[in-house]
């Protein structure tokens, strides 16, 4: 099979030069979400210069969306004209055609003609969608495909979602994305029919929303660190305007989140006396979360929230606003004499029942603007909210039963499946990303389980979330503006894609219908319509169809491609691969597993990480989970500080254990004093002494975590020497023993 080049994009405004055989491979039909019917007819629709497409009236905008598409890739100038019945590509409404199912369509392919009914224009604008879907890759370039066959298959699709909350959650925050980023990412989700984009615009780290009776908030608190390394940036009332129709058009509402009481040392930052000790802070170059709250026990600080939420809901249409919610430390609130009269005044027993006044605050705030409050599911377990709200469950999706209990409604974003900052895999050379839980492989993201949806139903969908502050604050990822580099955006999307059309599949489609084989099967022809969007995908490893223990003890691997029209190449002398080495054509026979590795070849420059055999370390199970190794060039002949990352391992306040287990080498491991430091922050020391020898591998040290933050990066620094030389290798485990 020809191999496939991918585009890659080095900007936003590149070109994107590419030759693709999606229309030479015989690819079938590969839609994404999956359509609840559809039947395959015979024949196709060809479509040629000549074509014309006719929109019913109020659908020009679609016609014109449509015809842009079509003709940045076809080098065609199509024709619109008004009429329900007119043109060879017809747009029109027909609830009756769509069963009257919002945002649903009806769409009809002959030799003839393109017939597409919707609901309504949202339906209009999925049935758009779904052909694009079925015309080749090419159709998806901004640059003329010559020789391109634009041929569509003759199909009737009805579809309509299942659920009314289809989100993607984009934290600009923590790290700053321009307006041309975002109108992208508000692209790709609608390529996949995701219809809410949760608008992260305030945390610790940055104050993204140009309020204008506080011109401060963007004058300081959107940027960060000294002017030879200034982060940030924000937003202008004008450009979330843009934003908005921009969502409009296709069907995303964009839902703004003004996070509160906590997470906004951006707002202290500009207006110390927003918070109870009124101190003067700095933005912070390192996301972290800070203990200064919104203070409750000042008039001001409601007429700061009055004012914000008032510009703010000017601005954004949508019916719900989100004021975040998590996460917030109250010792701030146990603290101030004037937050104590408030709780005393409302016969308040705990701190933490003040965010359940404040939220009350809001929500009658919002209810006289016709506005519903969403926020993290911690605004409904921090007091009793009198209103019904919106709450995003990101722990346990299990207290949706306290949304029913109490009369509000919940959506499931948990982090155990849909948060798209985790690496989809711990293999060695996968980029840096959060880490405080275990990876989120595509086939673990479209796995979530969720009810089916009905209007009397508690859960009202599904969103993934995108945090930026894992892989690009400090030094891990520094742009250079002055070269116009974009590695951030480069970042964002590898860790987006490919998992985004799972949760596209999850959000749409009943669970009873879900398929992952039939799903990573539609998905390996979905990478060459991602290349030429200009797309920075990560690339999957090649699938390993067998492996195959033969009668000397070899293994015979044989691997199928996990992107249509790529190549695989691999090694069998325990190197990794690169580009010149050999590609495979079929089965291959190693001595042993280590020995073996292949990587997905999609470009010269666009791969995957190489197959990886993870050690087994079920021999140390008793240790807990393995968290770091060391080797002779990692450690010293005198006493040095040696220090390993433990982010994951840490993963709540309790009693740990960390084992140290020698396992080969000339020398032993001399240890002395332990510590464990939240980034610099030291938690906790253990002083004590140990060798790890041959004879006694194993040294043991215990200490107790009881200031956890999620989301923070865990390290051990324990002072450490090889005993007479440095030929020593190792192995450390980490184990929680105690809640």
């Amino acid at each position: 099979m020809k191999k496939r080049k991918s585009l890659l994009k080095k900007t936003l405004l590149s070109c994107l030069m590419a030759c693709s055989l999606s229309s030479a491979l015989a690819e079938g039909i590969n839609i994404i979400p999956q359509p609840v019917r559809l039947e395959q007819q015979a024949g196709s629709f060809r479509l040629t210069s000549s074509a014309v497409i006719g929109y019913q009236a109020g659908l020009k905008e679609h016609a014109e969306y449509l015809q842009q598409v079509l003709s940045q890739s076809t080098g065609w100038d199509f024709r619109l004209v008004e009429g329900k019945n007119q043109g060879d590509i017809r747009l029109a409404l027909s609830p009756d055609k769509a069963q009257g199912k919002a945002e649903g369509y009806q769409l009809d392919v002959k030799p003839g003609r393109i017939v597409l009914y919707g609901t309504d224009k949202g339906g209009v604008f999925y049935g758009i969608q779904t052909l694009l879907q079925l015309f080749p890759a090419e159709i998806y370039s901004n640059q003329r495909q010559k020789g391109v066959d634009w041929t569509v298959p003759a199909v009737s699709v009805f579809d309509a979602p299942e659920r009314p909350w289809r989100g993607m959650m984009l934290d600009v925050a923590r790290y700053f994305f321009d307006k041309e980023f975002v109108k992208k990412y508000i692209d790709m989700m609608a390529m996949y029919k995701l219809n809410k984009l949760q608008f992260h615009l305030i945390d610790d780290s940055g104050w993204r929303l140009e309020i204008k009776k506080y011109p401060r908030l963007t004058e300081i608190g959107a940027w960060a660190g000294p002017d030879t390394h200034r982060l940030g940036g924000y937003y202008t009332q004008e450009d979330i305007k843009e934003l908005i129709a921009y969502g409009q058009l296709r069907n995303v509402e964009i839902i703004p989140e003004i996070e509160f009481p906590a997470h906004m040392l951006s707002a202290v930052a500009a207006y110390p006396w927003l918070s109870c000790t009124g101190l003067q802070h700095e933005v912070p170059v390192q996301h972290f979360i800070s203990r200064d709250l919104l203070c409750v026990g000042k008039e001001s600080s409601y007429q700061f929230l009055s004012d914000v939420l008032d510009e703010t809901v000017s601005l954004f249409p949508s019916h719900y606003i989100n004021i975040g919610g998590d996460e917030a430390v109250y010792d701030r609130w146990k603290e101030c004499p004037k937050c104590q009269e408030v709780m005393k005044r409302e016969g308040l027993t705990k701190a933490s029942d003040l965010q359940g006044y404040l939220t009350n605050v809001v929500a009658d705030m919002m209810k006289k603007k016709d506005r519903t409050v969403v926020g993290w599911e911690e605004i409904i377990q921090r007091g009793k909210v009198n209103h019904p709200v919106v709450a995003l469950m990101w722990h346990n999706v299990g207290d949706t039963i306290q949304a029913t209990k109490t009369g509000h409604k919940a959506i499931l974003t948990p982090a155990t499946h849909m948060y798209l900052d985790f690496p989809e895999s711990g293999t060695p050379g996968e980029i840096k990303a959060a880490g405080w839980m275990p990876p989120i492989s595509v086939e673990k993201c479209y796995s979530m389980e969720v009810n089916d949806y009905s209007p009397e139903s508690t859960v009202l969908g599904v969103q993934g979330c995108f945090w930026s502050d894992q892989f690009i604050h400090g030094t891990v990822l520094q742009e250079l503006p002055l070269l116009n580099e974009n590695r951030s955006e480069n970042y964002a999307e590898y860790l987006t894609f490919p998992r985004l059309l799972a949760v596209s599949e999850v959000a749409w489609s009943k669970m009873s219908r879900r398929d992952y084989k039939d799903f990573s099967n539609r998905l390996s022809h979905h990478y060459a319509r991602l290349d030429y969007k200009g797309c920075n995908y990560r690339v999957p490893e090649p699938q390993i169809v067998s492996m195959k223990e033969q009668a000397d003890g070899k293994l015979e691997f044989t691997l199928a491609p996990s992107v249509a029209g790529s190549e695989i190449v691999y090694t069998t002398d325990g190197r990794y691969p690169n580009i010149h080495s050999p590609r495979y054509t079929g089965p291959v026979t190693v001595d042993n597993k280590s020995d073996f590795h292949a990587m997905t070849l999609v470009t010269d420059r666009h791969y995957s990480l190489p197959i990886y055999f993870a050690p087994d370390y079920s021999a140390y199970k008793q240790y807990g989970t393995f968290t770091a190794e060391w080797k002779p060039l990692q450690i010293q002949t005198v006493m040095t500080p040696w220090r390993f990352e433990c982010t994951g391992k840490i993963s709540g306040n309790g009693t740990y254990e960390v084992t140290f287990i020698r396992t080969k080498g000339q020398n032993n491991l001399k240890l002395g004093t332990l510590q464990l430091l939240k980034r610099e922050e030291k938690l906790a020391e253990v002083v004590q002494s140990g060798t790890a020898s041959e004879v006694a591998p194993a040294v043991t040290y215990r200490f107790k975590v009881d200031a956890f933050e999620a989301g923070t990066p865990f390290f051990v620094e324990v002072q450490a020497c090889g005993e007479g030389g440095n030929e020593t290798s190792g192995l450390v485990f980490i184990k929680k023993v105690e809640d």
